[in-house]
């Protein structure tokens, strides 16, 4: 394995010099990319439709193509799925990834071209491997095994034609080269099972029979994975069970609720951490210095990008910038144009910029996934870093969370209520709450300013959870793995409102 090692490190350091030149001319490779899809794409449906190749300039793009968003696409998706093609892209579109997403109770079925694949997503695969290879020439990575927490696919038969649906990690895992399987575990039928809990049973007694030194998923399902691990072998942590054990990289979820739950299990400071931006429909940043809060936004994947204010967002026809005109510290919510024929389609993401030479970026949350009932305006990004002060402050940890207001009555004023399940309790809820309530206070100034003398909002109403409630939830919901995660806001009480019928029963 040293031979591969040395071998594979060398092959992922070889990009470096690539990503080193989109960093020092992002507008140029962007502009290009923008040339490219509009050219790869003049012939299909919508590319007749919308004369992509009489478009030259970046606001002829914006001015001529609508903003979309997945019920706008779905139409021409469903087509796809039914087995047309040359409709939003040129090339065969056999692959579907699956996404429920956290603000719409449909599934959403993504096209995933073979230029998506290759073009974007194992591109960013290879090249997370190649900016840790390079940040860590020392590592060991290759010598062991990697998991992947991936999902399950299924096929559909449409004019004898298969086509095919699943997460994104299942459709990623079926995909890569055969010589992959020689570098991960557990192997391809358990990887793809459906059954989330059998399959966390049979992942936990397959890996702990090799040298794992790293592994990649959403930081709740990993948990899961481990802590069935420690049960079947009885050890403290994974370093007596995977003492090589050199790398995390997450994704999906914000990390910061889960940060103090893993250095538990791994309690050493030769384990490092890596976040990804990868959804199903594109990769989009990696985190490309250690301990950095931020992920270098990606610009050769086959993606063009644009950014809406998120004050833009209930506007008719909201205002997008280009990536050559936005600011920092602003929110915006991420448009995006992919070689799989997503046109100017809002994801769902919002974002910040932390840097603009070279652009960097972080995730803050949800277009539709915050609290706004008394103008207020509290995004995912404010929740989960006042949880992690309040709970640094009374010494908790926290598994899950999700919260939605209590809304004006009669003579009450409202409030949020959260709903909380912990690892590590608090001891004094009270004092939790109060700490809650301050760091939201100094994170967010609307906030602040709806709590002024309990004047519209009173300190925020706090509900501990019975461990396993928000697991429980998500399996009764048919969301157990993959994709699938807590919804964290809500402006609405339905979510919170089944969670505590659901309390009855845990």
């Amino acid at each position: 394995m040293a031979l591969i090692n040395s071998l594979v490190s060398w092959v992922m350091k070889k990009r470096i010099h690539q990503i080193e030149l989109f960093m020092r001319y992002p507008h140029e490779v962007q502009a290009e990319w923008l040339r490219k899809l509009l050219s790869n794409a003049r012939a299909t449906e919508w590319g007749r439709r919308y004369e992509f190749k009489s478009i030259q300039t970046p606001e002829q793009f914006r001015n001529r193509i609508p903003v979309n968003d997945y019920n706008s696409l779905r139409p021409f998706i469903d087509r796809l799925r039914k087995g047309e093609q040359n409709i939003l892209w040129p090339s065969e579109i056999k692959w579907f990834a699956k996404s429920s997403g956290t603000t719409n109770d449909k599934s959403k079925f993504i096209p995933v071209s073979q230029e998506a694949l290759e073009e974007c997503h194992f591109k960013g695969g290879k090249d997370m491997l190649s900016i840790y290879c390079t940040n860590h020439p020392e590592t060991r990575l290759f010598d062991g095994k990697a998991i992947a927490m991936g999902g399950s696919r299924q096929i559909t038969e449409v004019n004898n034609e298969s086509y095919y649906q699943g997460d994104l990690s299942a459709i990623l895992i079926q995909n890569l080269p055969s010589w992959v399987e020689f570098l991960r575990t557990p192997n391809l039928s358990i990887a793809l099972m459906d059954e989330w809990e059998d399959k966390i049973q049979m992942m936990a007694a397959e890996t702990i029979q090799h040298d794992v030194t790293n592994i990649s998923g959403v930081p709740s399902w990993t948990l899961l994975l481990f802590k069935r691990i420690l049960e079947i072998t009885g050890k403290q942590n994974l370093l007596e069970i995977w003492p090589n054990f050199e790398l995390l990289i997450h994704g999906g979820v914000n990390f910061t609720p889960y940060k103090e739950q893993f250095h538990q299990l791994f309690p050493s400071d030769r384990v490092n951490y890596l976040e990804t931006y990868n959804a199903s429909e594109g990769f989009f940043g990696i985190q490309d210095r250690d301990h950095a809060e931020d992920m270098l936004l990606m610009l050769d994947y086959g993606v063009y990008y644009e950014f809406i204010p998120v004050d833009q967002l209930e506007a008719e026809h909201p205002r997008t910038l280009t990536l050559a005109e936005i600011e920092l510290q602003t929110h915006y919510a991420l448009l995006i144009t992919t070689n799989a024929g997503l046109w100017r389609y809002m994801i769902g993401d919002t974002i910040r910029f932390t840097s603009l030479s070279p652009y960097r970026i972080q995730i803050t949350g949800r277009t539709r996934n915050f609290i706004n009932a008394f103008g207020e305006e509290l995004i995912v990004d404010n929740a989960d870093k006042a949880l992690a002060i309040a709970c640094g402050r009374c010494h908790a940890i926290l598994t899950e969370y999700t919260a939605a207001p209590v809304y004006l009555e009669g003579n009450k004023k409202g409030c949020h209520e959260w709903l909380i399940e912990f690892d590590r309790p608090p001891d004094d809820i009270a004092f939790f709450t109060n700490a809650l309530d301050n760091a939201l206070k100094s994170l967010n100034s609307d906030y602040e300013a709806k709590r002024y003398h309990d004047l519209l909002l009173e300190e925020p109403r706090i509900r501990i959870m019975p461990r396993g409630t928000f697991y429980h939830w998500m399996k009764i919901n048919g969301k157990l793995g993959g994709q699938h995660k807590v919804p964290r806001l809500s402006n609405d009480r339905k979510y919170l409102e089944e969670i505590l019928t659901l309390k009855l029963t845990v």
